[in-house]
């Protein structure tokens, strides 16, 4: 393995005596600077595998190095050391294209894992260096060799084959999915229901560092109140009544990888306050343990809610908000991108049939014409349903128009009176507007709920209380 060397900039002399001795016992190279002027001339004749600066330094601030790393050198991972309890300068710091952060003092487990990740992005730039080097000097067959063993290790091409799109918007995605990935900051991935958030998540998790370990995604709306705690943080034999043995929590699950927190908004208020905790702490204690666990995970979040003014009425906390919403990634609605529907209906009646052992349909023209000018407000996830229907109805090679079976869905909004009676007032209109949303959404998933609440971007437990504010069984 090549040598590997760091860069550690901090102006008191036992701090960058115990991070050189602990990154030389890690197999590193290690240099030091104590001011900004010094680490400067040292990274422009050193290549740097890794940097480590302090927030204040005698002649400026490690946020200005920050800044420079990420416009002149965006392949060296650069980590921000900042003083106990400054959350904001941490969060400005992964704003600025801090790869992460590590607080004072300066807990060395948590430094030698943050250390881990980063070096391990950058073996993996050397890798993929190395590769395109290979692959130039290659003929086609031999590229087409090693077309399965690159499988695993997701690049561009990977990328556009999961993300499916031509479109601006989509491109956009990708591009700013692959820059997430060489970050540890907090992602806050934003759009309405079935947009593909988790894919994003998953496609972010996988082309990282952290891709070897565990993705570990968790609807936070379809756990319920009282054992939330326990998922998350697991528990001891004995802590309370019903747990007859150690449970390992969703924290400890992923740590090394990733944790994906869908559907964030439905989180209650008391456990913000302990997730709060837990991603400032980098640790967790079970229920019933006397000693916490120290944890190496990246947080993703999502919502389809808009989470801000949820912040403004009160419903969820302003500093948790600033926490996961380091990074935004907005996915598109497929209205902000017409143009990718045919080549998503192509895509996915390809994956039914092979998942369902038959020849891959096709849409004709009309059908075709009809499914782009059909508001799909499920966006990709109704898209699905509506092509998975139409394949179990259409008794030909190619589906029609009828088979779409779209005229008639129970969520257009051409269906839904909107001139209120004289004699009713507002409040009661809305409710019997809702109800009848409720109803038409229940008998078109067969009476699941669970699909009911999908198709409606709802969670669960909103589905849930609504059919119970409304008597519906």
């Amino acid at each position: 393995m090549e040598e590997m060397r760091a860069l550690v900039v901090d102006d008191e002399p036992d701090i960058r005596e115990l991070l050189d001795m602990t990154l030389s016992r890690m197999g590193l190279e290690v240099d030091t600077a104590e001011d900004l002027a010094s680490a400067r001339r040292l990274l422009a004749g050193t290549d740097y595998a890794f940097c480590l600066t302090d927030m204040r330094l005698p002649d400026g601030n490690g946020l200005s190095l920050i800044k420079e790393v990420a416009r002149d050198y965006p392949q060296m991972p650069i980590a921000m050391i900042t003083a106990y309890g400054k959350v904001d300068d941490a969060v400005t710091a992964l704003k600025y294209g801090a790869f992460d952060f590590v607080s004072k003092p300066v807990d060395l487990q948590v430094l030698r894992n943050m250390v881990r990740t980063a070096i391990k992005l950058r073996q993996d730039d050397s890798e993929k260096a190395k590769e395109a080097v290979e692959d130039s000097g290659k003929s086609d067959a031999a590229t087409a060799r090693d077309t399965t063993s690159k499988a695993k290790r997701p690049g561009k091409t990977l990328l556009r084959q999961r993300l499916v799109g031509v479109s601006p918007a989509m491109e956009s995605v990708r591009d700013r999915i692959v820059k997430l990935a060489r970050s540890q900051a907090p992602v806050f991935i934003s759009g309405e229901s079935g947009t593909g958030k988790e894919l994003a998540a998953q496609l972010i998790h996988d082309l990282s560092p952290r891709a070897e370990n565990s993705f570990v995604a968790v609807n936070c709306g379809a756990i319920p109140s009282e054992l939330m705690e326990s998922e998350f943080f697991g528990h001891k034999k004995g802590s309370f009544t019903g747990a007859d043995s150690d449970k390992e929590g969703l924290f400890q699950t992923a740590n090394g990888g990733t944790l994906f927190l869908d559907e964030v908004a439905d989180l209650p208020l008391h456990m913000q306050v302990k997730l709060l905790r837990v991603i400032q702490e980098k640790s967790v204690r079970p229920i019933g343990a006397r000693e916490e666990i120290k944890l190496d995970v990246r947080i993703l979040s999502a919502t389809h809610k808009p989470l801000l003014e949820l912040v403004k009425a009160g419903d969820f906390r302003n500093d948790l908000y600033y926490r996961l919403n380091v990074i935004d990634l907005p996915m598109p609605g497929l209205r902000e991108r017409p143009e990718d529907i045919p080549h998503l209906a192509r895509h996915y009646l390809e994956v039914i049939g092979e998942q369902w052992g038959e020849p891959a349909r096709k849409l004709d023209p009309e059908a075709m014409s009809a499914l782009q000018g059909h508001r799909l407000s499920g966006n990709v996830r109704e898209l699905v349903n509506i092509l998975q229907r139409a394949v179990t109805l259409c008794e030909s090679d190619i589906i029609g128009i009828k088979d779409l079976g779209i005229e008639s869905s129970p969520l257009n909004e051409s269906e839904i009176e909107i001139s209120p009676p004289e004699d009713q007032n507002l409040d009661d209109y809305m409710s019997d507007i809702e109800k009848g949303i409720l109803e038409k959404a229940l008998q078109a998933a067969n009476h699941n709920k669970t699909e009911a609440a999908r198709q409606l971007g709802i969670s669960f437990r909103s589905l849930r209380y609504k059919l119970k504010k409304y008597g519906i069984d």
